[in-house]
């Protein structure tokens, strides 16, 4: 299998994928940390895929998404974007609305104290 199936197939097979620098328990740059950070506050179930740990993977995640940066996040096979986006997202309440629509559980309170802190 090649690292774009075995990506097609983690996106496909799980609700929550974020492919990031280390894990999200142990985050190895800034902007997967942040990424990491949020879904982890706002209790979101993900996968974390490190991309440090396969070469075929960091360049094949590239690939598949035809964006050349990562963190990548994908919900229920979209994906959705990488820090900025992630980030704009969460501020504006369309990361709330896209998990409403997929039906992904997350903690609305701790997402409404992110926007609160940012405000």
């Amino acid at each position: 299998m090649s690292a774009v199936d075995d990506i097609r197939d983690t996106v496909t097979k799980n609700d929550v994928v974020l492919y990031m620098k280390g894990t999200k328990m142990m985050p190895q740059c800034g902007f997967s940390s942040r990424v990491a950070g949020v879904l982890n506050y706002m209790g979101v179930d993900f996968v974390d895929v490190n991309v440090l740990a396969d070469p075929e993977v960091r360049q094949g995640i590239k690939d598949f998404s035809d964006w050349p940066t990562i963190p990548q996040l994908y919900v229920k096979g979209e994906f959705v974007g990488g820090c900025d986006i992630v980030t704009e997202m969460t501020l504006s309440g369309e990361l709330d609305a896209l998990f409403d629509q997929k039906g992904v559980a997350y903690d609305k309170d701790a997402a409404n104290k992110i926007r609160e802190a940012n405000a």
